[in-house]
């Protein structure tokens, strides 16, 4: 099953179209690989680093979790079947660990 993008939610919007112009792209080019995997290869992808947060968690108990974008920026995202919502983006690493 590959994986789908919801990249929907108005906060991740708004950090994204922040960001600098080498920044976005490489969001862009971490969704355009993201849907090229499957959630087995997403879950063993060394380059993404999937990553539970246990200090976080989203409206009615959800996990969410941490993903590689660059070497300093990461997301923080949740599953949904087989969507993979983008919440919001995070230039200082830990700072997506902090609840």
């Amino acid at each position: 099953m590959r994986v789908r993008l919801d990249l929907n939610n108005p906060e991740f919007q708004k950090q994204w179209f922040d960001l600098e112009k080498e920044e976005q792209l490489a969001v862009l080019q971490c969704c355009e690989k993201l849907v090229s995997l499957d959630w087995a290869a997403l879950y063993r992808d060394k380059g993404l680093r999937w990553e539970v947060i246990h200090s976080r968690t989203c409206r009615g108990a959800e996990r969410v979790y941490s993903i590689r974008i660059t070497k300093k920026m990461r997301a923080v995202v949740k599953r949904t079947g087989d969507y993979i919502e983008f919440l919001t983006l995070h230039s200082d690493h830990d700072s997506a660990y902090k609840s």
